[in-house]
């Protein structure tokens, strides 16, 4: 789970399983980490470093985000036959209203591009990053003699939404991004889409804070100079590390405090923490407040130093 209730998995193989065994480990890791994020308020699926694998794990995790039944797998059409990655069984508890993205690049190939094609034509997921590899035909490899193979197809794609498929072409992402910045912008997207709901307040507020922290972090707000903020404190030291301001209490490990405007900080890494310095009249800080979203806050002095 990452800030902000959303939910994040990170799958890198379609591991292939058999529903007339259902403790196999690849069925019950995938159904692990779906109801990881079942209370999510966003879902995020990252794709890009998964080369492909089983049609299987395919249907069965788009079922998890579309309605049983709907006419939206895709088909492999052979020369004598055909087969669908319908799943033999749907996924028990799907998700269909909660905002779904996945991440793509030019890594995501055959099983994963099969997956993020689906939910795209099926208008169930919003693609994030960079075309994929463009492999939509299955096939293998066959002996050309003298210890030579060829890759030759077996078969071809056909998805019924859209009458076609991505072979050679890739799947294009609806947001064109570098793969490498494809999560932090999906973060933003399902953030900024998780505040249009109606959320509880302690929760809209921990929610937007997330996402103004992003926000900084990709583009840095200015305000006044670091040292007017560095000094020590009534439990609490307060210095600069490479630039940025840090915050370090006794014993525990030091946080880096990155601006959200003027006097106003979050902690890295846990943006639902804020620190909020406050000014006299003659503009010198003062004091600061430690704040956690839709919890109380710790006040810190601080400490004059002699002349």
């Amino acid at each position: 789970m990452l800030p902000g209730a959303i939910g994040y998995i990170d799958m890198r193989t379609f591991a292939d399983f058999s529903f007339n065994k259902p403790n196999e480990p690849a069925r019950r890791a995938v159904e692990a980490a779906l109801t990881l994020v079942s209370n999510a308020d966003a879902v995020i699926i990252d794709l890009r470093n998964n080369g492909g694998g089983s049609p299987t794990m395919v249907g069965y995790l788009v079922s998890a985000f579309t309605p049983p039944g709907a006419n939206i797998y895709n088909e492999f059409h052979h020369r004598d036959s055909s087969e669908s990655e319908r799943p033999k069984e749907s996924y028990p508890n799907p998700r269909l209203n909660v905002p779904l993205y996945v991440l793509i690049s030019g890594r995501t190939a055959s099983a994963a591009e099969s997956t993020a094609y689906t939910l795209q034509a099926a208008k169930r997921a919003i693609l994030v990053g960079a075309v994929t590899g463009g492999a939509a035909h299955p096939g293998g490899e066959f002996p050309a003699g003298d210890d030579f193979f060829v890759f030759i197809s077996t078969s071809t794609t056909v998805n019924p939404v859209t009458g076609t498929n991505w072979e050679g072409v890739g799947v294009k992402p609806d947001v064109i991004v570098d793969p490498a910045r494809a999560l932090e912008r999906a973060e933003v997207l399902a953030l900024e889409n998780v505040l249009k709901s109606k959320q509880p307040e302690a929760a809209a507020v921990e929610t937007r804070w997330t996402l103004e922290a992003l926000q900084a972090e990709a583009s840095p707000a200015k305000g006044p100079p670091l040292a007017d903020y560095v000094g020590t404190y009534a439990g609490a030291e307060i210095s600069t590390e490479n630039g940025t301001l840090a915050l370090r209490r006794g014993r525990r490990p030091t946080w880096t405090l990155v601006r959200i405007r003027n006097d106003v900080f979050c902690v890295k890494d846990e943006p639902f923490r804020r620190v909020l310095f406050e000014r006299d009249s003659a503009r010198h800080v003062t004091r600061f407040q430690l704040v956690r979203a839709g919890s109380a806050s710790t006040w810190f002095l601080k400490v004059k130093t002699a002349t």
